[in-house]
């Protein structure tokens, strides 16, 4: 009984973004009439949905009266509707090897690392291979992604990365795990190759770190 009530209640909060994303704005009496609920009840999906980040308030005054809460949706409920983002990379990419060649798709990527890796170099410059490591794991991990880094033999060092960033385009275009390494490269410095990955069933995609400090990282 309780979980049936637990998925009326969240089918209802999903009516309610839905209904928010259709039209822009709502009061608590434009969702009460939708919904078939008193006002009372209406508050109290809206306050969770508030408590979660998904609904935003604001006051409109009309010209008699108190001011009406209007709600509208948040970026983060935005969010939560579908996206095609891995469908139109994995199409663009093909359409870029397609009508420039690989060559040309290669070296693109190329210039896409850079940029990812741009906001972050500073971080890194001037430091040595240790801490560029250590700091391009930290990177990694603020864009969300679980890592471990690790110090190998002599000079090697080593990345595992247990998460993906590109799951869906990289099982369709394998050239997008080159960007990532490149990107790596660029921040940890040295000679970087990919040892093991996510794609092959291995349990990471593993990052080999190789070289002294004359990387472009520590230019």
């Amino acid at each position: 009984m309780h979980m049936v009530a637990a998925l009326q209640i969240q089918a209802t909060r999903q009516q309610i973004l839905e209904y928010l994303q259709r039209h822009g704005r709502a009061t608590v009496k434009d969702l009460g009439n939708l919904l078939g609920l008193t006002s009372t009840g209406i508050r109290q999906h809206l306050t969770v949905l508030e408590r979660d980040g998904l609904v935003t308030a604001h006051e409109e005054r009309g010209r008699v009266g108190r001011p009406t809460l209007v709600y509208s949706l948040t970026d983060k409920a935005d969010s939560l509707f579908p996206k095609t983002y891995d469908t139109l990379a994995g199409v663009l990419i093909e359409e870029i090897r397609s009508s420039q060649g690989n060559e040309h798709l290669q070296d693109l990527l190329h210039r896409v690392a850079e940029r990812m890796a741009a906001p972050y170099v500073e971080r890194v410059r001037g430091k040595p291979m240790a801490e560029r490591v250590k700091v391009t794991g930290s990177i990694m991990e603020e864009q969300g992604y679980l890592v471990d880094c690790r110090k190998g033999d002599g000079d090697e060092y080593w990345i595992d990365e247990f998460t993906c960033p590109f799951p869906k385009v990289a099982q369709q275009e394998h050239a997008v795990c080159a960007l990532h390494v490149e990107f790596v490269r660029l921040l940890a410095g040295g000679d970087t190759r990919l040892t093991q990955s996510l794609l092959r069933g291995e349990r990471a995609c593993t990052y080999r770190i190789r070289g002294d400090d004359k990387g472009p990282a520590g230019a």
